[in-house]
């Protein structure tokens, strides 16, 4: 898994560089099957943008963009919000064969009391 961290209008020292770079590395452990972090870094005025682009195995790619005061700080809610996408979407493909239809009921579910003639015993006519 390769991790790329871009910076626009702005420099990041040594240490802001590492705190990003070892923030995105830790998204591995919501979801093991990452194929590339991208983190893209602006500096505007006085505050901090910063987008995480995660793509998964199978297409599927996860954006979060937050800005802040410092580059940590935006670095963090976006982590955050990066987390739960990836929660969300570990949790749909784990339980994709387990549960049944949200609103799905049948004929027999509808709250009515099924007659002979619905449930097909008719042992009362021998």
């Amino acid at each position: 898994m390769q991790i790329e961290i871009s910076i626009r209008h702005g420099e990041l020292n040594a240490e802001q560089h590492d705190y990003l770079h070892d923030k995105a590395e830790k998204l591995l452990k919501y979801f093991s099957r990452l194929m590339a972090i991208e983190v893209a870094v602006d500096h505007v005025k006085h505050t901090w943008d910063i987008e995480i682009l995660v793509s998964a195995e199978h297409k599927h790619d996860f954006v979060a963009r937050e800005a802040g005061t410092t580059p940590a700080a935006a670095m963090d809610a976006c982590v955050h919000k990066i987390e739960q996408q990836l929660r969300k979407y570990k949790e749909r493909v784990q339980n994709h064969k387990g549960e049944a239809a949200v609103g799905g009921s049948t004929f027999l579910d509808s709250g009515s009391p099924a007659s002979s003639e619905e449930t097909g015993s008719d042992l009362d006519e021998v």
